[in-house]
This record gives structure tokens, C-alpha cells and sequence, in this order.
């Protein structure tokens, strides 16, 4: 026997209203009475997520989480073969915003000629409360079908060769329960694995208020570990294992500093080749942790190299064959050796702090030779016997205590052929000969040459004329004004006239009247005409910029239709006045410039005789304003004259 609709209704009865199952008939069994809890399936995988993104209005196209097929592009739906002629129609989509949302989330059915959605709205509009005919329709949001559930189609319409289009919204957001994409950051989550999906971004753990990171756990903590060429673009307080130096170092704003009590002293070696200058060292130095010596002798920092974390720089490139090395006394914090010795393997390279108690002296030996010793007054001195084997070596270079002499050389006489790497300054002083001079050369700059007892000069070499010299007879001038007369052939009265010359005349005209710009305060006379540049523009229309650098004088042709002269760089000072002429070499139709702009303002044009003229058809037309800066405001007078 069938079930009857009233067992299905008792059974939707139970499980929609009380959430129970259907035990019993209603007849021995109320839903109040159903013990049994059998609440409706919520699929996870098919939760809105972001279903409170949905506007409370539809909009009018596609935006956010919402997708919307408006009246002008619906959906063409497909007829279900499954389902009786017609009454059944898919759109191919699911998840459709119902009127639950929003009201007008309804979705609009038409029937219309297949393959038109943009025309859909043309045809019949169908309604889900059918038009009195029993034609109802219900549309199932969820798998975006249309059923006609009434107990015919739609009244009056034939489905001959239309489909069913349905205008309406769906929710393409993301679906699932658990966080959300946007509420996850820049993270993603990997099993035991926290990643951020953003290269070279941080990863920042901020506790509110005064809290703070805790690791909670009695095992350990690994921290980045990485080489020093590996180290990172530092910030302050930065922390890591240097797998290089083997030991955490912090960044405290300036440089890595090591963490803990490591104590090592490394030895790098290299060859001098006479033109190399940086060597790269095995571990960071600085100016207080790095000794080099060159054949033996330790160098002085500074005035022979400077550190700069693993680069060691040499003021001049070592010679070849020079034997290099570096020690560099590295310490996380600071270095502290309890021994009063640092020796190789053998016990033939060493450093000695005190060879004798409390000597206060320090020595340094290679292979079995002492070679260099620091006394407790900061004298270095080479040993005894030591021949060095090149220029950097201590013994072919000579020292002058600053305490002597205040700091100045006493004498030099041991060199016997010094040299100057650069000019002598003699700071004010005298530069003073003991003997017989045999040669004097004069330097430049502002200074005299003076010579305070006779001088005898075997040769004396003058490049001018007798004739030349007699000129200078009475001449007043300085050596300085003389000196701009190389060459001159005038008289002693016409030398006269540059008295108090100080530079190239030409130079001093120049700047008196320069041939740019220049401004004439009296009256002018060109003996020989003027000449005038002009600036020819052709096809005139619309704004046409005259710039006045080019001159005040325009010769236009071909103009194609009456357009606004714009004037730039006029640069017309206040209370002065200009000229400005254009030229027009008319076509069948004459064309003139009916506006005037001076640097993109628009100002008024006073004609001639009140009234705008016409130009010339097929002639040449001269066209000149005259413009007057009356205190900022220019005065515009215009005229055409045809030739």
C-alpha cells in the first residue's frame, strides 16, 4: 500500500517542527511526544562563510561574494528531458541568494526566443503567484531549478521554440566552516607549520598592554642559524647563530656583537703584490682586535690600514713579495687571555706580554727571532741585528718624537734627496739659505718672492722687447694691472688709462652692458640699422602660442581658421611698453587673430577705430599690438594694415 500524504506530512510535521523522529502515527503519537532527536543535516562544506558580506540590497552588477545576473543578461535555463514537456527548467548554477536575505533577491522568470537573453525582457514575465490559472512556479534557490508546480504552464504563452530566462543573484563567496582567509592574515597553516603567503614579510607576535612572549616548554629554542655572509638586512635587537663565528650574535643598531665568552685569536696570511690594497679576512675585525704585520713588523692603524668588518684595507698596496699577516683577537664581549703568551704549535711564532715579571714590555718573535718589541712608554723598536727586507720594514724609515721641537722636524739632513709628495706650505714662515743659492724657483699663487741680500744671476731670461720695457716708463700701474699688458705695443699715457684694472677688460665691459637683455638708460645710436629675428608659424586654429623669446615679430602662414595669439615670455616690466607684429600670409580665405593671451591670460584688444577688422582674401596682412604693463595690468591696442 502507498503512504499516504498524510503519513508525509506527519513525518515533515515531526521533523521540521520539533526536530524529532517519526515513531509512531500521529494518532498514537503526538511530535510533542516523538523522544527520538533527529535535527536536519547542516553540511559544512556548504556554509556561506561570508554570507554577512551580501549587501541588504542586490546590486546592480556582480561585486564582493555576490555574483548577479541583471533583466539586460539573464540566465537561459535548459528544459529538464527528465520531467514532464516544459515544466521543468535548469539554470546550471546553484547556491541563488533567496528572498530570505533580501526581498529583492526574488528572482524575475521570462519566456522568450531561445539563444536571447538580451532581449529576454521583451518577452513574457511570469510570476511565482501564476496569473489565476493555477500556472504557479517555485524555484528551488539552492540547485537553481524552476519548477512550474501549478497545475498548468503558464497561461496563454507557447513554449514553441522559447526557453525559460531567469534574472536574479547568486553567492560566490567562500564556503566551509572553520577561520576565514581574511581573518587568517597573511598565514597559512601546515600541519605543525605557521607560513606567511607574503615574501619577505615578518612574522610579529604583539601582546596587549604589558604582556609578554612566553615559550612555554623545558626542551629548547631554535633560532635562525645562517653564515656571517648569510646575515639578514639588520634592524636592532636582531638575534641569530652565526654557524661561522659558531656562537649567537645580537644586532644592537650598529653592528652583530657576539653572545657569550668565546676567546679566539685567528692568523690570516697573504702575499703582497704591489697593487692590491683589500684582502678579505676569515673573521670580522676591528681597529682594537686586529694586529697586521708585514715581513715582521707590526703596522701602525690608520696611518697604514684600516678594518672594516672581514675587508682589511691598506693605505698603499703592499710590494710583491711582501709576506702579510693578520691577527685578529676576536671576543663575543671583550678579549681576555690569561696567559702571558700567545704561541703557535712549535713555540717559534709568539707574542709576549712579559718576558720578565712585570716588565711591562711586549714581544713578538717569528720562527725563533724576536723581531719587534712595544716598551711600557709606547716606543716600538726593531731588534737588534734585524735587517728588514723591504721599504715597510722600521729600520729604513725614520721617527721624530712629537715631544720634540713641538712637534716639527729637527732636521732632515740624513736624506740627501728629499722629496715632496705634494706643495710646500711654509705656513708664513721663511724657506732660508745657508749657503750658496744656485737655483730658485718661483711658485704660484699670491705671495712674493723676496730676496733679502744681493743675489747674483748668471742667467737672466726676458721675453720682452727693449722697445717693449721703455713703455713701462712711468706707468703707475701694480704688477698685477701690468701683467694684462703681455703683448701691448701702447704708449706709456695709454697704458695709463687701465690704472686700477684688475681684470680682462673685455670681461669688465661685458659685465657693464652684456649683449643679452641689456638696459639703456640714455638716448642710442646705431650708426648702422637694426636687424630684428622673427618666428614663422604655419596652419593657424585654435590657441597659438608666440613665444617672445623667439622675438616680437610672427609671420604666419596658411592659417586655417581665426585663432588666440598667446604671447608667453614677454617678460614686459611695469610702466614699460612693447610691440607686437604678426604677418599672415593670407590664403583664399583670410584669417586674423581675434584674441590676445599674454602667458595663457586672457586680456581685452582695443582696435582700431572700435571694431574688430577683417583680413585680406589671397593678400598679406600685418596685424600689430601695442602693449602697454600699466602697474601689472596690460593695455592692448590693436591695428591691420593690408599690403
Amino acid at each position: 500500500m502507498a503512504i499516504t500524504d498524510t503519513q508525509k506530512v506527519d513525518f515533515l510535521w515531526k521533523k521540521l517542527g520539533f526536530g524529532a523522529t517519526k515513531s509512531d502515527t500521529n494518532a498514537n503519537k503526538k511530535a510533542p511526544n516523538e523522544a527520538i532527536s533527529s535535527p536536519l543535516l547542516l553540511r559544512g562544506d556548504k556554509v556561506w562563510k561570508q554570507a554577512g558580506s551580501i549587501p541588504a540590497v542586490q546590486p546592480g552588477s556582480s561585486t564582493g561574494v555576490v555574483t548577479v545576473y541583471p533583466t539586460s543578461s539573464p540566465i537561459e535555463c535548459t528544459l529538464d528531458g527528465t520531467a514532464t514537456a516544459n515544466r521543468t527548467w535548469k539554470t546550471g548554477q546553484t547556491d541563488w541568494i533567496p528572498p530570505e536575505i533580501a526581498s529583492t533577491y526574488q528572482v524575475k522568470v521570462y519566456i522568450h526566443t531561445s539563444s536571447d537573453a538580451a532581449g529576454a525582457t521583451g518577452g513574457d514575465q511570469v510570476f511565482a503567484t501564476g496569473s489565476g490559472n493555477d500556472d504557479e512556479w517555485y524555484f528551488d534557490y539552492q540547485s537553481g531549478v524552476l519548477h512550474f508546480i501549478g497545475t498548468n504552464l503558464p497561461n496563454g504563452v507557447s513554449f514553441t521554440g522559447k526557453s525559460v530566462y531567469i534574472a536574479g543573484a547568486r553567492y560566490t563567496g567562500t564556503f566551509g566552516v572553520g577561520a576565514d582567509a581574511s581573518e587568517l592574515g597573511a598565514f597559512t597553516f601546515t600541519d605543525n607549520r605557521i607560513q606567511t603567503t607574503i615574501s619577505n614579510e615578518e612574522i610579529i607576535l604583539e601582546p596587549a598592554g604589558t604582556g609578554y612572549v612566553a615559550i612555554d616548554t623545558t626542551s629548547g629554542l631554535i633560532i635562525p642559524v645562517g653564515t656571517t655572509g648569510q646575515r639578514p638586512s639588520a634592524q636592532t635587537g636582531m638575534i641569530r647563530f652565526n654557524s661561522t663565528d659558531g656562537q649567537v650574535e645580537v644586532y644592537n643598531g650598529s653592528s652583530w656583537q657576539g653572545v657569550g665568552s668565546t676567546n679566539t685569536v685567528t692568523l690570516d696570511e697573504f702575499d703582497g703584490d704591489n697593487s692590491t690594497t683589500d684582502f678579505t679576512l676569515s673573521r670580522t675585525g676591528t681597529a682594537g682586535s686586529v694586529w697586521v704585520a708585514i715581513n715582521g713588523v707590526v703596522q701602525e692603524f690608520t696611518n697604514t690600514y684600516t678594518v672594516s668588518g672581514t675587508t682589511l684595507t691598506f693605505n698603499e698596496a703592499p710590494a710583491s713579495g711582501d709576506k702579510i699577516q693578520v691577527r685578529n683577537f676576536y671576543s663575543s664581549n671583550s678579549v681576555t687571555i690569561d696567559t702571558v703568551v700567545i704561541k703557535d704549535t712549535d713555540n717559534d711564532t709568539k707574542i709576549q706580554v712579559e718576558e720578565s715579571a712585570d716588565e711591562d714590555t711586549i714581544r713578538l718573535d717569528t720562527a725563533g727571532t724576536e723581531r719587534l718589541t712595544i716598551s711600557s712608554a709606547g716606543q716600538i723598536v726593531a731588534a737588534t741585528g734585524y735587517t728588514p727586507g723591504s721599504d715597510y720594514a722600521l729600520a729604513t724609515k725614520k721617527y721624530v718624537d712629537d715631544n720634540a721641537g713641538g712637534g716639527s722636524l729637527s732636521n732632515i739632513v740624513e736624506d740627501t734627496t728629499p722629496q715632496l709628495g705634494g706643495n710646500l706650505d711654509a705656513q708664513s714662515n721663511n724657506i732660508t739659505s745657508l749657503g750658496t743659492v744656485n737655483t730658485h724657483t718661483i711658485p704660484g699663487g699670491t705671495g712674493t718672492f723676496a730676496l733679502t741680500s744681493d743675489i747674483t744671476l748668471s742667467t737672466l731670461s726676458v721675453t720682452a722687447t727693449a722697445s717693449e720695457l721703455n713703455i713701462l716708463d712711468g706707468v703707475t700701474s701694480t704688477t698685477t694691472e701690468l701683467n694684462l699688458l703681455d703683448g701691448v705695443t701702447a704708449t706709456t699715457a695709454e697704458l695709463n688709462y687701465v690704472d686700477g684694472v684688475t681684470s680682462n677688460i673685455q670681461t669688465q665691459l661685458d659685465a657693464k652692458a652684456s649683449l643679452s637683455g641689456a638696459t639703456f638708460t640714455g638716448d642710442v645710436i646705431f650708426d648702422s640699422g637694426v636687424e630684428e629675428a622673427f618666428d614663422t608659424l604655419t596652419s593657424a586654429t585654435g590657441t597659438v602660442t608666440h613665444n617672445c623669446d623667439n622675438g616680437h615679430i610672427f609671420y604666419h602662414t596658411t592659417p586655417s581658421a581665426n585663432w588666440t595669439a598667446n604671447f608667453t615670455n614677454l617678460g614686459l616690466t611695469a610702466e614699460y611698453a612693447t610691440t607686437l607684429t604678426i604677418i599672415i600670409n593670407q590664403g583664399a580665405t583670410a584669417y586674423i587673430p581675434t584674441a590676445v593671451q599674454i602667458g595663457g591670460s586672457a586680456q581685452t584688444i582695443n582696435w582700431q577705430g572700435g571694431s574688430q577688422p577683417t583680413g585680406t582674401n589671397n593678400g598679406i596682412d600685418a596685424v600689430q599690438f601695442s602693449v602697454l604693463n600699466d602697474g601689472g595690468t596690460y593695455i592692448v591696442l590693436g591695428q591691420l594694415t593690408d599690403f
